[in-house]
Order: structure tokens, then C-alpha cells, then sequence
């Protein structure tokens, strides 16, 4: 946002802040949720790939419509989940970790 826009809402009352600062998230909290953001991104990507939602369920015993909750970001999907469905894709435990490593 340019400096100009910003004064012009903070004029007005409006208070200006992150999601972390509206949500009030601790920076552990906060950095859970870039984590998790970055798994289901790059689990999107090395999905794509390789086959389809459909396919990367059948293998680790899944639905369908939980692989693209997880490939969404959705808060309802945990990180065993994401990792467990990123090993399938053929991820090593080196390629979570960079992911992981990525974020912050």
C-alpha cells in the first residue's frame, strides 16, 4: 500500500496492521500457518506434476476433495497430511525440510 493511501486511512480511523495483528497470533502461530501454506503450495506443485488429486488419494488412503482442501491451504488439514501426501509424490524428508527452511 503507498504511503499516501495509508495516511489517508489512518486519518479516517481506520487502523492499519497485518493478518498476524488482527488475528492477534503469537509469532510461533504465525509461523505454523506460513508453514503449513508453504507445504500445501509446494505439494500443489509437485502434484501437478506427477498425477492427479484422484491418484495421489488412492495412495495414501485419502479422498479426492481432502487432497485439494490440502492443496488450498484449508485449516482442517493437518501437517502429517500434508508430508505423508508430499512423500507419495516422491518428496524426501531433504525436500520437506527446504521447505520448511524457506519460509520466515
Amino acid at each position: 500500500m503507498d504511503q499516501s493511501k495509508r495516511e489517508r486511512l489512518e486519518s479516517k480511523g481506520w487502523k492499519i496492521g497485518t493478518v498476524s495483528d488482527f488475528l492477534e497470533l503469537t509469532l510461533e502461530e504465525t509461523m505454523f500457518v506460513e508453514i503449513k501454506l508453504a507445504l500445501s503450495q509446494n505439494l500443489k506443485e509437485r502434484r501437478q506434476k506427477l498425477m492427479t488429486q484422484s491418484e495421489l488419494a488412492a495412495k495414501i488412503s485419502s479422498s479426492q476433495p481432502r487432497i485439494a482442501k490440502a492443496e488450498n491451504g484449508d485449516a482442517s488439514v493437518s501437517i502429517e497430511l500434508l508430508i505423508r501426501a508430499m512423500l507419495a509424490t516422491g518428496a524426501t524428508p531433504q525436500d520437506i525440510g527446504q521447505v520448511i527452511a524457506g519460509v520466515g
